[in-house]
């Protein structure tokens, strides 16, 4: 069995074995396999696809890889919940907090910023001090103390994933069903949870962009967990245009603090919303939606969700005065109005162009060993719908290097279509699989 051989096989459109799977993982993960021939397995796959019985020997090697966490020693459902990715989905930065303030024990292991869009770590990153790296030691005790931790893998949980992550970050490999799966699968699977609620994206910001895929990808996951024995259900949630009013990472952490003090953006609440009530159903907190929404906004309006993430900021390292002053957080030097040329009403956005002017502008890496700035990034002032006058403010560049914040602030006007007649808000939770 040689890489080489496994690599070809692939190429060519064959099915692996599990051996196979679990040789070309194993080796990458001990560093026995470079990163080029991992490259090229990646590419192979994008183009080939797996069938599902290689997705799920690919998720279980990736899992394997590494230790699996046994909670058994927290009483409680341990409930945990996933985006696929999307431009300004700062969710995870609400929704856990809210859940974990409910009752329920919300064990959450994020990602980085994947492709075009940002990712959960480097937000939380962009709070002064705030440590994603816990060990299973401090993982499992903050999980007893305060019912809840958000981190990323460390060398313990799915390292297989969190290299081949970075790897396909700067490879174009993101956006393949089995990839994504087994990615999400295998660190979800690792972390000991008893259920999971999966929010796939779907829409010109997403990986899937077309709704058949993003369906095909929710299937493909919840049947890894029913072999796992896991609950897992799915939301299909629409990514046409950013999620909330911010894209970029200490912006996304100052719109999901003023969502926990009440004042979120009715797109992101409504997602928040409705992954949230799932959520609480799942870890048998209430029966009905109408009792779990009843849960959550109380959360909110007794502000135990925010004391909530004050607490995880707290356990995790964190500079928990930043609740209170956003000065603290990373903060550009410039600010640059993008203004529109045009009158209409807005009838599109190039979200993914949106994403991938962000990473221009720093806040998402463009290597594997980038550097991020956490304070750019942009203030979204106009949406789909949203009627548009020659001249009003469709949104602000936030940077630290003044030319290229003028640079992108043009091509950000073009990132908008305008239509003549009134357009139609997107429906913004499709569908539950």
């Amino acid at each position: 069995m040689t890489v080489y051989e496994i690599i070809k096989k692939k190429r060519d459109g064959k099915e692996l074995s599990r051996e196979e799977i679990n040789f070309l993982i194993e080796g990458y993960t001990q560093e026995k396999i470079p990163d080029y021939q991992l490259a090229a397995f990646l590419m192979a796959v994008y183009f080939q696809g797996m069938s599902f019985e290689e997705t799920t020997n690919l998720t279980l090697a990736m899992m394997n890889s590494g230790k699996v966490f046994d909670l058994s020693s927290i009483s409680g459902m341990k409930i945990d919940k996933h985006s696929t990715g999307g431009v300004g989905d700062k969710v995870s930065l609400v929704l856990a907090p809210l859940v974990s303030a409910c009752g329920v024990i919300v064990p959450m292991v994020s990602g980085r910023g994947l492709g075009h869009t940002g990712g959960t770590l480097d937000k939380l990153e962009s709070i002064p001090g705030f440590r994603t790296n816990l060990s299973y030691q401090e993982f499992i005790a903050n999980l007893k103390t305060i019912g809840i931790a958000m981190i990323g893998q460390t060398e313990e949980l799915a390292p297989a994933d969190k290299k081949i992550y970075a790897l396909r970050d700067v490879t174009a490999t993101v956006d393949s069903i089995p990839l994504i799966a087994a990615s999400i699968m295998s660190k979800k699977l690792a972390e000991g949870i008893d259920g999971l609620v999966l929010d796939v994206k779907t829409g010109q910001g997403a990986f899937m962009t077309r709704l058949p895929l993003a369906r095909k990808l929710a299937k493909t996951m919840i049947e890894i967990g029913k072999r796992m024995n896991k609950k897992v259900i799915a939301f299909i949630t629409d990514m046409s245009e950013p999620l909330g009013k911010t894209v970029g990472n200490a912006l996304e952490v100052i719109e999901a603090i003023a969502a926990l003090k009440g004042k979120g953006e009715k797109d992101l609440m409504e997602v928040v919303f409705t992954l949230g009530e799932a959520m609480l159903i799942m870890g048998g907190k209430v029966k009905t939606k109408t009792g779990a929404r009843k849960l959550l906004k109380d959360a909110i309006e007794t502000k135990s969700g925010l004391r909530k993430f004050e607490e995880l900021i707290k356990y995790q390292g964190g500079d928990a005065k930043v609740i209170e002053d956003y000065s603290l957080l990373p903060t550009a030097k410039y600010q640059i109005e993008v203004r529109s040329d045009k009158t209409g009403y807005v009838s599109k956005i190039d979200t993914q162009r949106i994403g991938l002017l962000a990473i221009e502008l720093g806040a998402g890496r463009k290597k594997i060993e980038g550097k991020i700035d956490s304070a750019v990034g942009f203030v979204i002032n106009k949406k789909i719908g949203d009627k548009v006058k020659i001249g009003d403010s469709l949104a602000i560049v936030l940077a630290n290097n003044e030319p290229q914040a003028k640079a992108i602030a043009q091509e950000l006007v073009g990132c908008y279509s305008l239509a003549k007649s009134p357009v139609p808000k997107p429906k913004l939770i499709i569908s539950q699989v």
